[in-house]
């Protein structure tokens, strides 16, 4: 099943609440016949397009291929939560790591964060950004799970923007009634991500990116100079790069072996009016300690926008509101009348130890993909240390790629079964409350 078509239409964004509040750029052609450049980039999300920005305003000659448009996979439709170090806790990756190289990634995580905000500073970039993220827990151990969590940043990393909750601290960010506490951490940020995504793609373009869409690539010829093939055209570059994430297919073997596609779906409500102040009195993101997680921020337009539901298989599910509602309806109890006005579906990537895959997987390819829930920081930062490793300083993208990557168990045959055994038997502990 070829993902960049299977649940969207060919060349259109999906009917998202993003979508619907996002000016589109002017399409884009297709790519046809030959093209010559320093560097062809495969992926117009988050990843390609921050890489083709960076090569771009260093001088170097780029190309960028997207399948469908730019900003159409996850960099268009996910939760928007910008949020801080890594998707791996830092006492984890201590342990996986050490400390010196846990401490280089925390440093990272925190550069990404800054990334985003200079991007949008830079390019003027009108995407509702505003600070907080909150992390939830539903039971007494996460709570407390959570607050050593908060306590280690502080204590190692001297992280001081981040403060603990206790449930009632916790109702005047979040009145639900099935938290009991957390934390809230006033450096991370939420944000629309398709406009971000877009205003991307605008200053690339300004900055002389060649950029065409509806060109899905389907093979390349590595050399010297890589042929980068299209149905209709195709590109001899110096170098390549990667940034396909969840819709990579079977383009390179090596990352699809360590790249799970999965998808997740967020809706968007009605207009909450007088009712916000019972689901986020404070304008901030909330993401819950579930191992299914649930998402959540508010609108610019006072909508509550709820990423959340399980689904294993690769096809969206027919009524994706619904899917979305029964996750929303345990949260917020309070709006089971409110109507949902928007519901989409995307596809993002995930690795074994949730930490991304970075890799040079031919001469002169390199590859960012598999963020798994926190590419908004790490996808925008990686198309930046892939352009500097082009460049030849590979300090950042090497320290990326030296965290291990182990293929999923069974390759591309058993992955997904496998998988989905996995994540049926998580979110039965969830519902159960084990």
């Amino acid at each position: 099943m070829n993902l960049l078509f299977a649940n969207d239409k060919r060349g259109q964004y999906p009917q998202s609440w993003y979508a619907a509040t996002a000016e589109a750029l002017p399409r884009f052609a297709p790519l046809k016949g030959a093209q010559k450049a320093d560097v062809c980039v495969v992926g117009a999300g988050y990843t390609g397009l921050s890489a083709a920005l960076h090569l771009a305003q260093a001088g170097r000659d780029v190309v960028l291929l997207d399948a469908q448009r730019v900003g159409f996979g996850a960099s268009g439709r996910n939760g928007g939560q910008l949020g801080s170090g890594q998707r791996v806790d830092q006492d984890k990756l201590e342990k996986m790591l050490g400390i010196e190289h846990a401490k280089r990634l925390w440093d990272m995580g925190q550069d990404a964060k800054d990334l985003v905000k200079s991007l949008i500073a830079q390019h003027k970039i009108d995407c509702y950004l505003k600070p907080g993220v909150a992390w939830t827990a539903s039971d007494q151990g996460d709570v407390a799970d959570l607050h050593r969590y908060a306590a280690h940043l502080q204590d190692v990393y001297g992280y001081d923007q981040i403060e603990t909750l206790d449930q009632a601290a916790l109702q005047d960010v979040c009145p639900s009634p099935d938290y009991l506490g957390g934390v809230l951490d006033m450096g991370a940020a939420h944000l629309h991500p398709l406009r971000f995504a877009l205003g991307l793609a605008a200053a690339a373009r300004d900055a002389g990116v060649r950029i065409f869409e509806n060109s899905a690539v389907h093979h390349i010829d590595e050399g010297a100079k890589a042929k980068v093939q299209t149905d209709a055209g195709h590109v001899m570059a110096d170098h390549v790069i990667l940034a396909c994430n969840g819709y990579l297919g079977t383009l390179n073997r090596k990352v699809a072996a360590r790249v799970m596609p999965i998808n997740n779906f967020i809706a968007a409500t009605e207009p909450l009016g007088d009712r916000i102040r019972d689901v986020l009195p404070r304008d901030v993101a909330v993401a819950d300690s579930r191992f299914v997680v649930n998402y959540f921020r508010l609108s610019h337009d006072g909508r509550l926008l709820f990423g959340g539901g399980e689904s294993y298989g690769y096809r969206f599910p027919s009524d994706i509101a619904a899917k979305v509602r029964a996750p929303m309806s345990v949260i917020f109890p309070q709006l089971s009348d409110v109507k949902i006005d928007y519901a989409w579906g995307g596809t993002l990537g995930i690795t074994v130890k949730r930490m991304p895959y970075l890799a040079r997987v031919g001469r002169n390819i390199l590859s960012a993909s598999g963020y798994s829930g926190h590419g908004v920081g790490n996808a925008t930062q990686a198309g930046l240390l892939m352009a500097r490793a082009i460049q030849g300083d590979g300090d950042g993208f090497d320290t990326m790629a030296n965290v291990p990557a182990m293929p999923f168990p069974g390759g591309g045959a058993l992955r997904t079964p496998l998988l989905i055994m996995a994540m049926t038997w998580y979110a039965m502990r969830d519902r159960l409350g084990v």
